[in-house]
């Protein structure tokens, strides 16, 4: 993709380095991605819309990228940019410190919140909170 990503630190290295598809810095996208297909999509331009993986997918909003008035739904959501919207991650969410996210967040399984991260609004686990983990 276009520019290097933050380095992860939970959202494997793998699922962001295999994203194909990608709305570049500069661009204008004003409506939805769906797919039932395990891709990956990368956002460093303007997204007004949502995007939802029905199973699977990797969602890279890059440091360039904004998303507005929208719905997130993947199993891996890496944030640098800006989102402002509800961001659902399946199996990880993960906020770098160049990241604002303007809206509820809820995670299944994992979350990482890097310092300097901007939210504002609800983060919430959807797991069953009395079950074990490990620490």
């Amino acid at each position: 993709m276009s520019k290097n990503p933050a380095t992860t630190r939970l959202v494997p290295a793998e699922r962001l380095s295999a994203i194909t598809s990608l709305i570049a810095e500069g661009a204008v996208f004003d409506g939805s991605f769906q797919t039932t297909l395990d891709q990956g999509i990368k956002v460093d331009g303007l997204l007004k819309g949502n995007i939802t993986f029905e199973t699977g997918g990797t969602l890279h909003v890059g440091a360039t990228g904004v998303i507005e008035n929208t719905r997130l739904e993947a199993d891996y959501v890496f944030i640098e940019g800006k989102v402002i919207g509800t961001v659902i991650a399946r199996k990880a969410l993960e906020i770098t410190g160049s990241a604002t996210l303007i809206g509820d967040a809820s995670y299944d399984e994992l979350i990482d919140m890097h310092p300097r991260a901007r939210v504002r609004g609800k983060i919430e686990y959807r797991g069953d909170i009395d079950a074990a983990h490990n620490i």
